[in-house]
């Protein structure tokens, strides 16, 4: 059985690394919440950033799978 291609390992740790970091942002947002954040509270934002950033480079790496780039 070959090795995978250096290219294929890159995209299975970048997305790795975003579903990681989606979970970060939730439990940013969970901690937060459950220690009775609100809508002006810093964790909260700092989650919903991490979350977003995450989720962005999860459908990047997964839109461009397919392009051959």
């Amino acid at each position: 059985m070959a090795a995978p291609a250096r290219d294929e390992v890159y995209r299975g740790v970048t997305r790795l690394f975003a579903v990681v970091i989606v979970g970060f942002g939730i439990a940013i947002i969970a901690v937060t919440l459950a220690n009775g954040g609100g809508l002006g509270s810093a964790g909260l934002w700092i989650g919903l950033l991490f979350t977003g950033l995450g989720a962005g480079r999860l459908y990047l790496s997964l839109r461009g799978s397919g392009s051959g780039t």
